[in-house]
């Protein structure tokens, strides 16, 4: 069985960055190499929560970034995950926004993602946070994926 990955909103973004400044070059260049070279090696899910956050964004590269995840599996928002986001929300590991980083992880724990994949290095793969997410995860029987950049991810299985 393949490892399975969800992917949030910052990768296709990354995939499709423009700006010039070297970070964002490094993050486009990196989640390039990573989905063209590794992708086919998990399982790969998304939600309508990230093609919604792509929809509503307005960005250079929107519409490849849609066309980017079109073929993903889009995993259910169901009601349980409404309320582990509302559990996230209240002990403070993700901001107040029910649609926003709470919503992501939620879902990549509920369905039990090896790897939830981000370039949200503020309020997901954050080191700081990862004991707060585990405690969390914990006291309501959810799984705790990993949280990683596609960088992380690059040369995994080789």
């Amino acid at each position: 069985m393949k490892t399975t990955l969800y992917i949030e909103t910052s990768v296709p973004s990354f995939y499709y960055e423009i700006r010039p400044e070297p970070d964002n070059v490094a993050r486009r260049e990196w989640t390039r190499q990573w989905w063209n070279g590794y992708l086919e090696n998990y399982s790969v899910y998304t939600s309508e929560a990230v093609i919604d956050e792509l929809e509503s964004g307005e960005f250079p590269g929107k519409a490849e970034a849609l066309t980017l995840m079109a073929n993903l599996p889009l995993l259910d928002i169901s009601d349980p995950i409404a309320d582990i986001v509302t559990t996230y929300i209240s002990h403070h590991i993700m901001p107040n926004d029910p649609a926003g980083d709470a919503l992501h992880l939620a879902i990549a724990s509920f369905y039990k993602c090896d790897f939830l994949v981000t370039w949200n290095c503020r309020h997901l793969a954050n080191a700081n946070k990862f004991g707060h997410i585990r405690r969390i995860n914990t006291m309501l029987g959810l799984f705790v994926p990993t949280l990683v950049t596609p960088l992380e991810l690059i040369g995994e299985l080789s």
